[in-house]
């Protein structure tokens, strides 16, 4: 099938890579990504960017978001370097976009969170609450939040269940609490300058997400983690209705691929005005192109 009509040129917006690359699949992942790896059949043996950055380009994707990962306290597993991402994003900067992450429960979050933008020019923050073991809403992360919030960049949090450590022995220690996104609407409603992305149909807490982006102004949603045909029907609703300008492609890449998830995404039918502010227009908006 190809990808979708509207991509008659590399356009879309990935809002939600990972590195192909031993910094992220193994090093950061360790052992609650081989879990993951295993019990859904998939694989991680390492690529290339310039690899990686042609199946974009063969799919119809101009642009990805590449997204740091640090989780060490909760995990202790190493990180994936702030200055590695900067680092990538310049080396390929037609393509990539640069969100750092900090880990909110160490001590130079702040003076991390800072350093990303200031120095390193980074766009934005990537948050994984499961993996790095903490609640948004907690006060104790108010400072890191309003020192964001003035910055001036956007965050992207995950959302719903992971599947990471799944089927291990407690799931290796990680709590799936802190994937609801009701946890993220205190945050939004304190800091209404603070440009949210919920990352993935947040399973089981779909109705949630909704109800947070719809109420919430400052708070948009992705499809990423989710192959189109599995993603639950209200959501499929919302996005080309009532959040018709709150919903952005994603893939959650090297998990899943651009070209496949697109041609899932064609098949759904959706207006080629909706898909086209899916795929590329919000994101745009969003991340201020």
């Amino acid at each position: 099938m190809g990808a979708p009509t509207v991509l008659d040129e590399p356009r879309a917006i990935d809002m939600h890579a990972h590195q192909p690359t031993s910094e992220f699949l193994h090093d950061a992942g360790g052992q609650m990504m081989k879990d993951a790896a295993d019990r859904f059949g998939a694989d991680l043996e390492t690529d290339t960017y310039e690899n990686m950055i042609e199946e974009y380009r063969d799919a119809g994707v101009g642009r990805a978001v590449l997204l740091g990962w640090d989780a060490e306290t909760n995990t202790g597993n190493p990180p994936v370097p702030n200055d590695y991402v900067a680092e990538v994003r310049d080396e390929y900067d037609d393509f990539f976009i640069g969100f750092g992450s900090v880990d909110p429960l160490k001590d130079d979050c702040v003076e991390e969170a800072i350093r990303c933008v200031e120095d390193l020019d980074l766009s934005g923050f990537k948050f994984q609450q499961i993996a790095q073991g903490f609640d948004p809403s907690d006060p104790e992360h108010e400072e890191l939040f309003a020192t964001i919030e003035d910055l001036g960049v956007p965050i992207v949090f995950h959302g719903g269940n992971s599947t990471l450590g799944a089927c291990s022995p407690g799931g290796r220690g990680l709590k799936i609490k802190y994937g609801n996104p009701m946890l993220i609407d205190d945050l939004a409603a304190d800091h209404p300058d603070l440009k949210i992305l919920i990352a993935h149909p947040a399973y089981p807490w779909e109705k949630e997400q909704l109800a947070i982006c719809q109420q919430k102004g400052n708070v948009y949603m992705d499809l990423s983690g989710w192959m189109p045909r599995y993603i639950d029907d209200q959501v499929l609703e919302y996005a080309q209705s009532l959040l018709s300008d709150k919903v952005m492609f994603g893939t959650d890449y090297p998990m899943l691929e651009p070209e496949p998830w697109l041609e899932q995404f064609e098949a759904l039918g959706f207006d080629e005005s909706i898909q086209r502010k899916i795929l590329w227009e919000t994101a745009e908006e969003f991340l201020e192109l």
